[in-house]
């Protein structure tokens, strides 16, 4: 399943906002985490939504950690790891605005049901290749096409269901929560996959994913079905998805926020989700369970940067996240020069923080300006920054890396993504009349969440 790619997609806010984040009430917003944390997770369709998707994301970090390492061990071409999400994200282009029309006009709950049937019969296809040993690299490209198309329509649904089971006001926590039990389960997910693979070999991980969709399809069976709007409101669902793109034409702060994920998806995340493995095959020199301890890695990270955007007030969520651009990019650089686990776990783990937080808070951002009707098109066209840009970034970076050493590409994708997210950055922090983004009033109330009955 690659969900575990999809926290980072949110939506936008309306229309009359265009040029300035939104700001939520102060005394909500401002409060301790641990008092938000406990009142979205008392029972609830909330509530259920992120204990299922702690097992299904569990499952999902086994199949990533892996998937990488069958497709090292049957390649050693960086090109060819590239491939598959190449191959991934051709339909995920082609059909995402198609997807994110179908959540704002259909019920969410059973696109995303169907997402999960399918995704955990692809597992197991997968797994029993892998079991058999008729496991080919075809085999992976052609099964991560499938998977494309099923992400088309996941992706922008399961964006737009999350708001909708909270208040306005309690979006940011929502987030913050969905991206933390999410990376609280990438310390579990790639260290025993890690010693399943090591152990008893590769297909355990794939069966284990296929049989972890289950958790999350009890969970939105649960969820209550979505409450029918005006008249209007039904009228504008039912638009075409040029409404979105038109949405965020318009939102200057949006665009910032896509060019910054979209720098992000180019220069960083091929090594991440492509790469990694060959890193440590031919750069450490290490084996399965060192490349899960560094993914664990990863994950405490990602869970320490997705707690620590709860404490970001909003008027400095820009400084933070230029800091934190800053970060990532020394942190690449670090990688590209050491050649000891322990300095690269120490590297990746500061990478992760700062790219966390800074998803979070873009997310965040476009997820708090979001209006209901155009949710899951905004969260389609802001999805398209990561799953749009990877098949292409992922060709390039690692026929680069193929080009002139995995060491020189790393160092070359650190400077470019330092500069071009500053000057982003610096877009993002005025509006079209120079002032400063943090002096926006706060948003209309927003209505209760969806009832259980």
């Amino acid at each position: 399943m690659q969900r575990s790619l999809m926290v980072f997609y949110a939506g936008s806010r309306c229309a009359d906002d265009l040029l300035r984040v939104s700001v939520l009430p102060m005394e909500k917003a401002e409060q301790p985490f641990g008092p938000r944390a406990l009142e979205l997770l008392r029972a609830g369709p909330f509530r259920r939504y992120i204990l299922g998707s702690a097992v299904s994301d569990t499952g999902t970090w086994m199949q990533v950690m892996a998937q990488a390492w069958v497709m090292s061990s049957l390649t050693d071409k960086a090109l060819l790891l590239g491939m598959v999400n190449f191959a991934a994200g051709i339909p995920t282009i082609a059909l995402t605005m198609v997807g994110g029309s179908a959540a704002d006009r259909y019920d969410k709950r059973k696109i995303l049901i169907a997402a999960q049937i399918i995704q955990s019969i692809l597992a197991a296809i997968l797994g029993t290749l892998v079991l058999t040993g008729l496991i080919q690299v075809w085999h992976v490209i052609v099964l991560a096409a499938c998977l494309g198309v099923c992400i088309a329509f996941e992706m922008p649904a399961i964006s737009a269901l999350v708001p909708e089971l909270v208040q306005r006001e309690q979006i940011a926590t929502a987030v913050a929560l969905d991206r933390s039990v999410f990376h609280g389960s990438r310390l579990v997910g790639p260290s025993v996959a890690g010693m399943l693979v090591a152990w008893v070999g590769a297909a355990s991980a794939f069966f284990v994913n296929a049989a972890s969709f289950f958790a999350l399809m009890i969970a939105l069976i649960s969820l209550p079905a979505r409450k029918v709007g005006t008249a209007e409101e039904e009228e504008q669902r039912r638009s075409g998805f040029k409404e979105g793109l038109r949405y965020v034409r318009q939102d200057r702060t949006i665009l910032c926020m896509i060019g910054l994920i979209a720098l992000t998806t180019i220069f960083i995340f091929p090594f991440l989700s492509v790469m990694l493995p060959l890193y440590v095959r031919n750069i450490l020199h290490l084996g399965p369970d060192r490349m899960g301890l560094l993914m664990a890695v990863s994950g405490i990270g990602s869970l320490t940067g997705s707690l620590g955007l709860l404490s970001v007030a909003r008027s400095l969520r820009f400084r933070f996240m230029t800091i934190a651009a800053v970060v990532v990019s020394c942190a690449l650089f670090a990688m590209s020069r050491v050649a000891d686990f322990t300095l690269t776990a120490i590297a990746m783990g500061i990478l992760a923080i700062a790219l966390s937080l800074n998803f979070g808070l873009a997310g965040t951002i476009v997820q708090e300006r979001a209006p209901a009707h155009l949710r899951g098109r905004i969260s389609a066209v802001f999805g398209l920054s990561f799953f749009g840009l990877m098949p292409i970034a992922g060709l390039l970076t690692t026929g680069l890396s193929d080009l002139i050493g995995m060491r020189a590409a790393l160092a070359v994708a650190s400077v470019f993504f330092g500069a071009g997210a500053l000057f982003v950055m610096n877009l993002a922090k005025r509006n079209v009349d120079g002032v400063p983004v943090e002096t926006a009033p706060a948003p209309e109330p927003a209505p209760a969440p969806v009832s259980v009955h």
